[in-house]
């Protein structure tokens, strides 16, 4: 016998991993989106100032589009560890589609309002005032 081992206790199994903390992972989600709100403004300036100047450079798009990409699989991963959030919606290439989007981020195809993608042309009424 093992002068360590306690007495009427069963040797101790494998420790399962320990559930992440609901609030902490709020938090988290609340300073990435603040953080994807700030990225994605900097990427439309940055763009118009590239534009602008005539200096346009894919590998600063790529770098910050790759950025904000990271930052929406950790959101993801975030709302699947809360659970708490309803299924989102996907366009009909499969990509997820972000609340309030307009256009689907990986196809560019404009988005319904359920959320579901159309392959045809959205119908805007005219501004003329007659």
């Amino acid at each position: 016998m093992s002068l360590f081992r306690r007495r009427g206790r069963p040797a101790p199994a494998a420790r399962l991993p320990r559930r992440a903390n609901a609030s902490l992972l709020r938090r988290e989600r609340r300073a990435l989106l603040a953080v994807r709100t700030t990225r994605v403004l900097d990427l439309g300036g940055l763009a118009a100032e590239m534009y602008r100047y005539g200096a346009w450079r894919n590998d600063l798009i790529q770098e910050r589009c790759a950025e904000i990409a990271g930052i929406d699989a950790r959101l993801d991963d975030i709302e699947a560890l809360l659970g708490s959030s309803p299924p989102r919606p996907h366009c009909s290439c499969g990509a997820l589609l972000r609340p309030g989007a307009e256009f689907c981020s990986s196809c560019g195809r404009p988005v319904e309002q359920n959320g579901a993608s159309s392959d045809t042309a959205v119908e805007r009424p005219s501004r003329s005032g007659g």
